[in-house]
């Protein structure tokens, strides 16, 4: 059973196509780490959009596989850059998504044996 994701909602609106639950993996593992990325270098160079833009852009995607935890901790992202607040205020939950993430690309390529 996984512990970082859960495949029902794509499994859902697929009607349990299995190719299209492998797609969106694959989707996941392209993309949204390389946000995670823009988001930490946003913070680091202080610039709000970029850090909003690349936690906007993988919102649908944690949300569609079930990462409430780091669903949340985008929203608060997102929040933060459109106040624009203070680093240290953000850097905690920034470092939890970034954790979260890179757990569930280990846990995803085990499960579906991409290496």
């Amino acid at each position: 059973m996984a512990l970082y994701y859960n495949l029902s909602k794509v499994y859902a609106i697929s009607d349990n196509d299995v190719e299209f639950a492998k797609q969106i993996v694959t989707l996941f593992l392209e993309e949204v780490p390389v946000e995670v990325v823009n988001v930490r270098e946003g913070l680091e160079e202080k610039d709000y959009d970029k850090v909003y833009h690349a936690a906007h852009k993988i919102k649908p995607t944690l949300d569609l596989l079930g990462m409430d935890l780091a669903y949340e901790d985008v929203l608060v992202i997102e929040s933060w850059s459109r106040s624009r607040g203070k680093r240290k205020e953000i850097k905690d939950t920034v470092k939890s998504l970034k954790d979260y993430i890179s757990k569930t690309v280990k846990e995803l390529k085990k499960d579906y044996a991409i290496y």
